[in-house]
């Protein structure tokens, strides 16, 4: 397929109640991995691939080595590639739009971009966020390349107590309609855990929903029935992986 057509596809994947399933990986060995495991669709997540470099989250990683993981990833697999962009390495929109730019010339036909203030504190207003995602979604326009933006709020995120994030949802709401207003293509809220609340930003949102798995959100069959149409793993993929990594070397080096 070609870049355009993985873009097709990677949008058609995204059915309420029958949602894509992806299992975050970050490299073009766990990529080789999970494309042979049967999966339809790739997505790196920001915190493994940064881990993986040896920088932490919160784009730490150069912006030119995260271009270079996307080339990698893409020539190594045929499935389409979302890539998580975190906050697109800039405020302004289009400075974030030429880096969205960079990804997209590097394989990627979506990206994750949350309205977190990166090196800050708590979320851009849904104003100035929405016109960094109409900054991008212009741009892949021009290029004629159907773009897939996952509109990511850290309202959850950023709210530990989770019986505080029933007060959220409105928030939620407004940020989901003024995204999609933007050119928005998903809305991704990670934290989300409680499946009433689960349910009602699937009923409520204008786009596709993405919940990300955690050890309270319901399980992926629950959620489908729930309305969810994107299934994402985060940092457990690697996080996993490095811990049977780390076992059997100490079982090598500190044996009992």
């Amino acid at each position: 397929m070609s870049q355009v057509e993985k873009a097709q596809e990677f949008a058609r994947l995204h059915k309420k109640g029958e949602p894509l399933i992806l299992f975050n990986i970050w490299d073009a060995g766990s990529a080789k991995a999970v494309t042979e495991a049967g999966a339809k669709a790739l997505a790196t997540g920001s915190w493994s691939v940064a881990a993986a470099n040896g920088f932490g989250d919160g784009q730490a990683i150069p912006l030119s080595l995260l271009a270079v993981t996307a080339r990698l990833i893409s020539v190594t697999s045929p499935l389409p590639l979302s890539v998580d962009f975190e906050g697109g390495y800039a405020v302004e929109p289009e400075e974030v739009a030429a880096n969205v730019e960079k990804i997209m010339d590097h394989g990627a036909v979506g990206i994750n971009f949350e309205d977190q203030v990166i090196g800050g504190e708590g979320v851009h207003p849904a104003e100035i966020q929405a016109a960094r995602i109409r900054a991008i979604r212009e741009m892949a326009d021009r290029r004629e390349m159907p773009l897939f933006i996952n509109a990511r709020t850290d309202l959850f995120l950023q709210e530990s107590d989770t019986a505080h994030h029933h007060i959220l949802l409105d928030d939620a709401y407004r940020r989901a309609d003024a995204f999609a207003e933007a050119g928005a293509s998903g809305f991704f809220a990670p934290g989300l855990v409680e499946p009433e609340l689960i349910g009602a930003l699937c009923e409520r949102s204008p786009l596709p929903v993405n919940i990300m798995v955690r050890p309270a959100t319901p399980d992926n069959e629950t959620m489908a029935k729930l309305g969810v149409s994107r299934i994402s793993y985060g940092p457990a993929p690697y996080r996993s992986v490095m811990g049977m990594l780390k076992s059997e070397a100490e079982a090598i080096y500190r044996p009992t």
